[in-house]
């Protein structure tokens, strides 16, 4: 009788792996990596995943994708999401925050080839934990991450509103151009997306532009409607003259809320010094009233209040009126959110985080790749993280009062303009 012929199971193994494909490792590694991940996010759950159990914590919500470079390859990981307040992120795997600080890389090692202060990219770079960059690096980099940015700047919006709440911000920024350096003004709008997007902000897009100016603002929110932007109720910004113009004309049926920050320094420039103090106490007093007509009896004894002895100031606050009250018309619930520019000045605090590093950009790609991926690296951990609002919330926002009728009305669309 022939003797039994003995496998060894780790020497086929190998010899299959060393004849097999380079598409087929990656397959293998992607299934083995996501179920790794799937097992993890069940673990966080409190349950397996669709069985149901008293110990769950939270339900899956769909997966957010994320490409990872390997040896054999990128491949496309999917991290679940989870409802219900809990998050889930593998950083032992991913990191958070990978396209920004490539850019941010990318940006120093385009400085020093434009040849911006060498001595302070070198400090830079040395803090960031670079030892060196080549052009090549530099061109692979830098086309990855223009790749990404520019499929989040021009991503369509229709499939995740309608977008209730807006608010537009733009930032100055330093570029050299033609031999010296000047200002650049980067234009930006975020939203919290309606009920298909489950009340999460997102940055709507960025445009980097020379001058803040009607015509820059117009065209930028020209491309929003035209990517989808609609439903918009209200729009959160400045007095810019320019930016409220082209929310008239591109949002016809959104309010405009003044954020009452940029207001109170507008107003504190006409009040005397000695009186602001007072002044600015009664106009924060507006912001702690119950409800809407509390608002405006408050306002209405801030009018009297500073008539006689500051006129000037009582006709510049009655002048505002309309405009900076124009979150009363909206639950209570939502006011926090929408009387001032200020979840936006929170947002500009971290494009400034990398922004400072730079200091003077070589080129205005260089803006757009480096504040591209860091509005794009915030706006996947707004859709990781907690809901900015929820959507009972946002519903009842969108109910109209029609005029004449008293009726409500729900509006999940607003018309937009016609080309």
């Amino acid at each position: 009788m022939a003797a039994a012929h003995i496998v060894d199971p780790h020497g086929l193994l190998g010899e299959v792996l060393a004849e097999a494909s380079p598409d087929l490792m990656r397959s293998m590694l992607q299934t083995i990596i996501n179920e790794l991940l799937s097992a993890e996010a069940d673990a966080v759950a409190g349950a397996e995943y669709g069985r149901p159990s008293p110990e769950r914590v939270a339900q899956r919500n769909g997966y957010r994708h994320r490409d990872l470079d390997t040896c054999v390859g990128t491949i496309d990981v999917a991290v679940a999401k989870l409802r219900s307040g809990t998050t889930y992120f593998p950083e032992w795997l991913l990191e958070r925050r990978k396209r920004a600080e490539s850019a941010l890389i990318t940006v120093v090692a385009d400085c020093y080839l434009a040849g911006v202060s060498t001595r302070r990219m070198d400090k830079l770079v040395t803090t960031l934990g670079i030892n060196s960059l080549s052009k090549s690096q530099v061109s692979r980099m830098a086309a990855d991450l223009d790749e990404h940015v520019e499929q989040f700047r021009h991503r369509l919006l229709d499939t995740a509103g309608p977008f209730t709440f807006v608010a537009a911000d733009a930032l100055t920024m330093k570029v050299r151009e033609g031999g010296r350096v000047i200002n650049a003004v980067v234009l930006l709008a975020t939203g919290v997306n309606g009920v298909n997007g489950e009340g999460h902000r997102e940055v709507l897009g960025m445009r980097v532009a020379t001058n803040e100016t009607g015509a820059g603002w117009n065209s930028f929110f020209a491309d929003l409607v035209a990517r989808g932007l609609g439903g918009v109720r209200l729009v959160t910004s400045d007095a810019h003259a320019g930016l409220v113009e082209a929310i008239a004309a591109h949002l016809p049926g959104a309010s405009w809320q003044r954020c009452r920050t940029h207001y109170a320094a507008n107003l504190m420039r006409i009040c005397p010094k000695g009186m602001w103090p007072a002044v600015k106490a009664m106009l924060h007093s507006l912001y702690d009233q119950p409800d809407a007509a509390a608002v405006n009896a408050q306002f209405d004894r801030l009018l009297d209040d500073v008539g006689e002895k500051l006129p000037v100031v009582a006709e510049h606050l009655d002048a505002a009126r309309a405009d900076l009250l124009a979150f009363t018309t909206f639950p209570t619930d939502v006011w926090v959110q929408i009387w001032s520019n200020n979840p936006t000045e929170r947002l500009n605090k971290e494009i400034r985080r990398h922004t400072d590093s730079v200091g003077i950009f070589p080129t205005r790609d260089a803006i757009v790749r480096l504040v591209g991926a860091v509005l794009a690296e915030q706006t996947d951990e707004w859709a990781e993280g907690h809901r900015y609002l929820g959507v009972d919330v946002l519903t009842r926002c969108r109910l109209a009062i029609v005029p004449h009728t008293g009726n409500e009305v729900t509006t999940n669309s607003l018309p937009t303009p016609t080309a």
